[in-house]
């Protein structure tokens, strides 16, 4: 089960990895195009679009490559505990980071950067919600790879890195683990019928 669950992951993040370079080659073949008319133009409607597609986007491709590794790694983590879950933690992610920048951020904002830090948000404090020292362990793992990321979360001023992108995701990865938090079952419950 968790071998064909992790294979079926695998797959879905390269493929969504693949899509995000595929979006990037049509855009810089358009001249960037898809930025002007895509991207989170903040308190703009017009620009309210660019929460649903300003994370397929990118500025170039080394800004896509700076995202597309640790995409790949923690969404396939996410995804190891179901579909369900991994839709829920992307989505939450990905909106709570669009939506942040719509209200808050200082300029047209794109790329996976948000959904990113929700996804490391999310990996992190599923295990103390859930109580299970296994997702704790993975945590501190995580934490010891990717614990840098985290200052992207504070203003930057003087940078063009929409650090709005990055708390606002990690709050809806947080957002995510807390939705997804595991009840405790009744006792004398079969636990696979709760979870």
């Amino acid at each position: 089960m968790l071998a064909k669950r992790a294979r079926t992951g695998l797959i879905t993040v390269i493929v969504f990895a693949a899509v995000l370079w595929a979006v990037q080659l049509l855009n810089t073949l358009t001249g960037f195009y898809l930025i002007r008319v895509l991207g989170i133009e903040p308190r703009q409607v017009e620009g309210l679009d660019g929460v649903i597609f300003a994370p397929l986007l990118h500025a170039d491709f080394g800004h896509l490559f700076s995202n597309t590794l640790p995409l790949v790694v923690l969404g396939f983590l996410a995804f190891l505990e179901g579909v369900r879950r991994f839709v829920i933690a992307v989505s939450a992610s990905w909106l709570a980071s669009g939506v942040g920048v719509w209200i808050f951020g200082g300029g047209v904002t794109i790329g996976a950067s948000g959904v990113v830090f929700g996804l490391f948000a999310y990996l992190l404090v599923r295990g103390f919600y859930n109580r299970d020292w296994k997702q704790i362990l993975l945590a501190v793992l995580l934490f010891g790879m990717y614990g840098s990321l985290l200052w992207g979360v504070l203003p930057q001023f003087g940078s063009n890195i929409s650090w709005q992108a990055h708390l606002f995701g990690a709050l809806g990865g947080v957002l995510a683990a807390l939705i997804l938090k595991r009840r405790p079952t009744p006792a004398g419950t079969d636990r696979r019928l709760a979870s």
